[in-house]
């Protein structure tokens, strides 16, 4: 007899696409019982279809599963290591690489991106792609208005250079933005965009059974072009990264061999 959860799962997926079976069953779970008991049912086959009938209730199911919690340079020494050795390494091979925030969340991971290249190339023109699976985080992003607490790992003078303030906000000023491009996107699910110089996807795949992420990473590396580089979370470590055909450049930076 199916369970409970197995039938929800797979009328979930009838329904909108989501394919709930590569993500980690207990957090799932954990995560929608308090959505289920905030609209007042005891099981998932009652919240299934309570979101049948009450569609206008799936953003909140999405943002529930897929939980966006960003920050601009999250885990700053980290991308104090990409902006001084990874992207200027990229940049002599290709002076406009092809870069993949993937997972992008509410934007700050891209935007992050695109302000270390103008501090690198002040006149750059190149585009970053930013993808995610929920359409709301991704309008989020695309207006680019961000709470002071988003900000605190900012570097000296960067708020001053890149961001206009709102009312108890900040805006990120038009020449960042110019540099991102924001796609709706299943990893998952949906083809892979092109080849890359540099792919970001991080605290992303914690999400996802350990099958999953196998399968994505495999896709990750046949992605990058040559030389490549797949930058993930600080909680993402790759330990069958050699496997998979990559060089282990420092953790959690993964170059494609040549």
């Amino acid at each position: 007899m199916i369970s409970d959860y197995d039938y929800f799962k797979a009328k979930i997926h009838k329904l909108t696409g989501f394919d709930l079976d590569s993500y980690k069953e207990q957090q799932i779970r954990r995560r929608l019982s308090t959505l289920m008991q905030s609209v007042g049912v005891n099981s998932f086959a009652e919240y299934y279809h309570f979101l049948e009938k009450n569609p206008q209730h799936l953003d909140a199911f999405f943002q529930r599963v897929t939980i966006n919690v960003s920050e601009f340079f999250r885990n700053p020494e980290r991308f104090q290591e990409l902006s001084k050795i990874h992207l200027p390494a990229l940049l002599k091979r290709n002076p406009q690489p092809r870069i993949w925030s993937a997972g992008t969340s509410t934007g700050e991971e891209a935007y992050t991106v695109a302000m270390i290249l103008l501090e690198l190339v002040p006149r750059y023109q190149g585009k970053i792609l930013a993808t995610d699976i929920d359409r709301e985080a991704l309008d989020f992003a695309a207006a680019g208005l961000y709470p002071p607490g988003r900000l605190r790992n900012l570097p000296p003078g960067y708020l001053e250079k890149y961001f206009l303030p709102e009312g108890d906000n900040y805006r990120i000023k038009d020449r960042v933005k110019a540099l991102v491009t924001f796609r709706h996107h299943d990893l998952l699910q949906d083809p892979f965009p092109g080849t890359f110089d540099l792919i970001l996807c991080r605290n992303v795949v914690i999400y996802f059974t350990e099958k999953a992420k196998e399968r994505l990473y495999k896709r990750f590396y046949e992605a990058l072009n040559p030389g490549g580089i797949l930058f993930t979370g600080a909680t993402e470590q790759i330990f069958n990264s050699r496997e998979l055909g990559f060089t282990d450049l420092s953790p959690f930076f993964y170059q494609r061999r040549e």
